[in-house]
């Protein structure tokens, strides 16, 4: 028998009021059930459920614990009392579940403990949906994938377990079973390690309260103790706390320990493992000496010991690799293995530790620059530049877990992002997220079945309070969810809006602090409708040259029509790097103008800076150009987050070419990016 494992957020539920109208034909369930039946009639709840169960005895003091504080639940003495009947049914799917409420009760077949774990959610929604009285229903329910996931980045901005288990009663919720903790980075080593006590007395710790400071400052360390430190770790107590109390809720914790790249704050404290052996010199561990690999085996032996997971992650992105090159030790290591670059001696590491993790009963997995070089035999991939590397790994035999930045990375910004505290510089919406399909038809059925599921990836860098943390989380966790749980073919867009406005709400009420869906702006206004003006259609001469990078539509771009929508990346603003945007349009004949107007975005995080001035002018022959307005950038624009200006003039002139010379500025460099040029 297996044992059930159920402790619930019973704090979600309380204070559930009846509805007079328990007839509407929607559960209100976050994820959508694959079938639901309406049946006639309802089931009251009564003041004690009693209940029986065909999974082991010992999981009922679990599950009256759990259910403690919104069901007063107590076993059956008989069969013919039970008001709900716990029944196991092999012929279930692996997570699912059916659900069958009607007059009589209320009854939940599993073939596991996940699966009746899933269906008290389920039920747990209804009630809070419909208060003391249920109404009849059958579902049948079991999910799209085994990987339902959310990484939580603990480096940029520590927080507490508490913090963390509050969380995963919300996951446990609405069904996501895959916790990824990003325990080590640049910014913070958040994992006790007994061998090297300095990753936590030293890399633990910053004299700065948020990375934003901490990198403009130099990004530096210090000690625990010294007066200024911001920061913190899980000692091994609190790291078995927090697994523990995951597995009571069905979710597995991933940890990550970063290599070999993002170490900084290892190679801070012991320089010895860098190719410079000087710290603050490099972010790459020196992969061609052992002592790297000696220190890499110590500390996965301890996390081994910690975590139970299937995976262990690796990291494995973003290496620079630039001392490799030249690093005496690992020309060594190459010539020694054959290895033709320094993108196979990144694969050499990722392999010899496949192995050192497959010896000891785990696996591998990693972002998708574990790619390069070849990819370790048995190694799962995790996608983030897009979903190119998921796909490769999927066509080569490899299992993946799909995770996007352009749909699953929830520190981009959600909703305008003037009024939003500060993300990264991009924007996900929930309808960005909820659109993302990881598996597609498209892909055939052999790489479908090597898609594992979908994770949401929330980075901290910008993310300073646990108030901001929930806000980008939720309710963009739901998305995650239910793209992660619930049939494709059957998802409904505004459906599942009407159930997250109201789980917004019940979030309120239990202390989580999600970002307001009911009041999104969404999408920016100015990119729903195509402009029609003097210059639409018209051909621009580009006297400064867009980087090839971000050339939108090409030279079509800054009279197309179409403008730019929250983020930069979108494919309708247009770029140009370290250098004054300078372009003329062509308005075919002379024309009698009122207008010229030119928008520029603001997106700090990614270097991407207002002009310091944008000179508009206007000419007859496209030699001699008569200036309409020199516009200046606006000063009450805060510097640190994403924003948008139109540098405009109004007047009356007339002339054929229109010149628009946006000037950089030359003291922060960085990029421009604007998106159309509009003359009437």
């Amino acid at each position: 028998m297996k044992r059930l494992r159920i402790l619930g957020c019973a704090a979600l539920l309380a204070g559930a009021a009846a509805c007079s109208d328990p007839a509407p034909r929607t559960t209100g369930i976050i994820p959508a059930p694959r079938e639901t039946t309406w049946l006639e009639g309802s089931f009251a709840l009564p003041a004690t459920l009693r209940y029986t169960t065909q999974f082991e005895p010992a999981d009922a003091a679990e599950l009256e614990t759990w259910a403690a504080g919104r069901f007063d639940l107590h076993p059956a003495a008989a069969e013919a009392e039970a008001q709900l009947r716990l029944v196991q049914d092999p012929a279930v799917a692996a997570e699912g579940y059916r659900l069958r409420v009607d007059r009589r009760g209320i009854e939940i077949a599993a073939a596991d403990a996940a699966g009746i774990f899933y269906g008290m959610q389920s039920l747990l929604e209804m009630a809070d949906r419909f208060g003391g009285r249920i109404p009849a229903v059958e579902i049948a329910d079991a999910p799209r994938f085994a990987w339902r996931g959310l990484m939580f980045d603990v480096s940029r901005h520590f927080r507490t377990k508490e913090f963390v288990m509050k969380q995963l009663d919300l996951m446990a919720r609405h069904k996501l079973n895959r916790m990824h903790w990003h325990l080590t980075d640049a910014a913070g080593w958040r994992i006790a390690i007994d061998r090297y006590p300095e990753l936590t007395e030293i890399a633990a710790w910053r004299p700065y309260p948020d990375w934003a400071a901490w990198s403009r400052g130099g990004a530096r360390y210090c000690r625990r103790d010294d007066p200024e430190a911001h920061g913190g770790f899980y000692t091994k107590d609190d790291i078995r706390e927090v697994v523990e109390y995951a597995r009571q809720r069905h979710i597995e914790v991933i940890p990550e320990i970063e290599m070999p790249s993002h170490s900084e704050e290892v190679l801070a404290v012991y320089p010895a493992l860098s190719c410079t052996g000087e710290p603050y010199t490099s972010s790459d561990f020196c992969v061609g000496s052992e002592a790297t690999f000696e220190f890499l085996e110590n500390v996965l032996d301890e996390v081994i010991g910690l975590f139970p997971s299937e995976y262990v992650h690796i990291g494995g992105d973003e290496a620079p690799k630039t001392h490799w090159r030249t690093c005496p030790k690992c020309r060594e290591r190459m010539r020694r293995e054959g290895l033709k670059d320094v993108d196979e001696l990144q694969s050499y590491l990722v392999r010899r530790i496949e192995r050192y993790l497959n010896a000891r009963g785990r696996r591998l997995i990693g972002w998708d620059e574990i790619l390069e070089g070849g990819l370790a035999p048995d190694a799962t991939v995790m996608s983030w530049r897009g979903v190119e590397g998921g796909i490769a790994a999927a066509r080569s035999g490899h299992q993946a877990v799909m995770t996007p930045g352009s749909h699953c990375y929830l520190d981009h910004c959600q909703d305008d992002p003037s009024v939003e505290p500060p993300s990264a510089a991009s924007f996900v919406s929930l309808a960005d997220v909820y659109g993302y399909d990881p598996a597609p038809d498209s892909l055939g059925t052999d790489v479908q079945r090597m898609i594992l599921g979908v994770q949401g990836n929330l980075w901290c860098e910008h993310v300073v309070t646990d108030d901001h943390f929930e806000h980008m989380l939720w309710p963009r966790g739901l998305a995650i969810a239910e793209v992660g749980w619930s049939d494709r073919e059957k998802m409904d867009y505004d459906d599942f809006h009407a159930r997250v406005l109201d789980a917004v709400e019940r979030m309120r009420g239990a202390g989580y602090h999600p970002f307001d869906q009911k009041s999104a702006v969404g999408s920016r206004p100015e990119s729903r409708e195509a402009v029609e003006c003097l210059s639409t259609g018209k051909p621009v001469t580009y006297l400064t040259a867009y980087n090839a990078g971000y050339a939108a539509a090409g030279d079509a771009t800054m009279t197309d029509g179409l403008r730019g929508g929250w983020k930069f990346g979108d494919k309708r603003w247009q770029g140009w790097l370290n250098r004054d945007v300078d372009l003329v349009v062509d308005l075919g004949e002379r024309q009698t103008i009122a207008y010229v107007g030119v928008d520029f975005i603001q997106a700090p995080a990614a270097e991407i800076y207002m002009p310091g001035s944008v000179e508009l002018s206007l000419s007859d022959d496209n030699e001699h150009f008569t200036a309409l307005a020199t516009v200046a950038v606006d000063e009450t624009l805060d510097p640190r987050k994403t924003a948008f200006q139109t540098f405009a003039w109004q007047g009356e002139a007339a002339g054929r070419y229109v010149r628009v010379t946006a000037r950089i500025d030359t003291a922060r460099g960085g990029w421009l990016f604007t998106d159309e040029a509009i003359v009437r």
